[in-house]
């Protein structure tokens, strides 16, 4: 039966999103969305995003499959797309901010006046137990440990936004072989559930560039939520300012750590590509 989608990007992070209001599980498989997710056989995308209704007094469930067929938590350019969605769902009924239930806990999307989405990311995670990591104690943080990764030693600190980050500090990310060492991160042995990999860049405290290698997705042109990760690790290791631009190769994202609340803030697009039908 054909499955009808829209696709959105944020920052060329693209994904195949789907009305999922009518049942509270994926009309699709992780099976199909690899399918869909193919960029030479089927649509194309990083991920495929279902709107499900909401719970526990949200207004709309998030759920995601990557390309890989694997579900992460949580996505945060996926989620600044999912609001557009839901926006354009809704059409003159629509609200200018959502709860948003997700695997990674309740997330808060407002659409901005200048077309932007501003998303409340939540409190980041430090101890290694959170991360999951089992390169400190428990319940101690992992702050510049150094590790041994494709015969190379990088200086790493890890935070977890709902889903795990590891983020390292180096002279030059356009000189990082991503398809060579994230492959090598996302599956070191000190991450029992994989984890997101985050090359930073240090231009200025409020400015930096990253590269991403992504669990479950591999090379991406951004990450949400590596960004928000990228510059807690930032400020813990005396890099960065707390609110700070964070530019990947499709765009840049405003990211704010609040010293008052702890929360962390990320600000950035998201658009509609097009519409249509996929059948399997």
């Amino acid at each position: 039966m054909p499955i009808e989608f829209t696709k959105y990007q944020g920052l060329g992070n693209d994904f195949i999103l789907i009305d999922n209001r009518h049942s509270s599980e994926p009309v699709v498989t992780p099976e199909q969305a690899v399918q869909m997710c193919d960029r030479h056989f089927g649509i194309g995308a990083d991920g495929v995003i279902f709107a499900l209704p909401g719970q526990d007094g949200t207004d709309y469930t998030m759920r995601i499959f990557n390309s890989d067929g694997s579900e992460p938590e949580m996505c945060g350019n996926g989620i600044r797309c999912l609001a557009k969605f839901i926006a354009d769902l809704e059409g003159s009924e629509a609200k200018t901010s959502y709860r948003i239930h997700t695997l990674a806990g309740v997330m808060s999307p407002e659409l901005l006046p200048d077309g932007q989405v501003k998303v409340d990311m939540g409190l980041p995670r430090l101890l290694a137990s959170e991360i999951p990591t089992t390169l400190a104690a428990p319940d101690a943080k992992v702050i510049n440990v150094p590790i041994e990764v494709a015969g190379q030693s990088w200086a790493v600190t890890c935070v977890s936004m709902g889903n795990p980050h590891c983020i390292t500090f180096v002279d030059d990310v356009s000189a990082v072989a991503l398809e060579t060492v994230g492959p090598q991160f996302e599956h070191y042995q000190a991450f029992p559930q994989r984890t997101n990999t985050e090359f930073i860049q240090v231009i200025r405290s409020d400015y930096v560039k990253m590269r991403v290698w992504e669990r479950g997705a591999g090379v991406t042109l951004a990450c949400g939520t590596g960004a928000c990760a990228s510059v807690v690790a930032g400020v813990l290791v005396g890099k960065c300012d707390r609110t700070t631009a964070v530019e990947l190769p499709g765009g840049v994202l405003s990211i704010e750590w609040s010293e008052l609340s702890q929360r962390i803030y990320m600000t950035g697009p998201a658009q509609r590509v097009f519409t249509g039908s996929f059948e399997f």
